[in-house]
């Protein structure tokens, strides 16, 4: 028997578990819906228990350690960044609902920082009492493409909307930025491959559970801009040629961000032991049929029937 949680998710994220021509034809719920299922969902990230995830990085080597800090720096660096960089989407409501369910998310993402930041101090041992400084070190395991995503395409996007929350190319192109390609594409990818590596090796319970309720969270997230896509891009020609500009300018750099230090991008690589094949596949199929319920394909595909 399916799980709550699966059932939900199958009808939240198009890429969880639907098939192409399923989600060319779903119904995507409501900016008020979203919000009703945030109060079901709530969870405290103060409450995960990590003494056996203690444990368990005691007993990684020095390598493994260096491939796991790495891998989960670019969830933490993000959470911040996406937690600061979201005040002009909230600006840019257009109702009450709206209003409602973005103020929970700039609320999940912080929650989300709070996570990893307690993982990153209880766990991996980067206890610097001040929190800039615990990012500063964690940002030095950060590649370029991680910078021209996050700090440079997030923060532009964002200072558009700030500057006038009323234009929707403007955020159009914000939520193609953050809830397709960072959220949708990179991180629900990136989660999928670490669980399953940590599942695998019955390792980092607390994590899992915690990542696990992170997930969740993104889905429901993601679940609020493919809705917004498919409303406005979905048939508005001018702001479905916008949003395939965005994506055929991010996605490249987003394929970037999860390449480990030192590998070629342009050859085969692996993240925790999974080929950069299955990581981009995962990627790119989750994002297609996301595009499939926005009606929006990429620039050169064919339209979905």
């Amino acid at each position: 028997m399916a799980t709550l949680d699966a059932l939900v998710a199958e009808q939240v994220d198009p890429g969880a578990a639907t098939s192409d021509a399923q989600a060319s034809k779903l119904t995507l719920q409501t900016p008020q819906q979203l919000y009703e299922l945030w109060e079901r969902q709530h969870w405290l990230s103060q409450d995960i228990d990590f003494t056996q995830d203690k444990r368990d990085f005691a007993n990684l080597t020095d390598e493994q350690k260096d491939n796991l800090i790495w891998v989960l720096s670019t969830f933490f660096i993000g959470e911040e960044r996406v937690t600061t960089q979201f005040s002009g989407l909230v600006m840019a409501y257009e109702d009450e609902h709206e209003e409602s369910f973005l103020t929970t998310q700039q609320v999940d993402e912080a929650r989300h920082m709070q996570f990893f930041d307690r993982f990153y101090r209880e766990v991996i041992g980067i206890d610097n009492p001040d929190f800039d400084a615990r990012l500063d070190r964690v940002r030095e395991e950060l590649n370029e493409a991680f910078g021209k995503l996050f700090d440079e395409a997030l923060v532009e996007a964002g200072q558009r909307l700030i500057a006038d929350p009323s234009d929707r190319e403007a955020k159009v192109e914000f939520i193609t930025t953050y809830h397709m390609v960072i959220e949708g594409a990179l991180a629900l990818t990136g989660q999928n491959f670490v669980t399953r590596y940590m599942e695998e090796n019955d390792i980092f319970p607390g994590f899992v559970e915690g990542f696990g309720n992170v997930a969740r969270d993104e889905h429901r997230h993601v679940a609020y801009g493919t809705w917004w896509l498919q409303q406005n891009a979905g048939s508005d020609d001018a702001l479905a040629e916008r949003m395939q500009a965005r994506l055929q300018e991010l996605i490249p750099v987003a394929a970037g961000v999860l390449v480990p230090p030192g590998a070629d991008p342009t050859e085969e690589w692996q993240i925790l032991g999974y080929s950069s094949n299955e990581v981009n596949e995962f990627a790119f199929k989750s994002l297609s049929r996301r595009l499939k319920a926005i009606g929006v394909p990429l620039q050169g595909a064919p339209t979905p029937a």
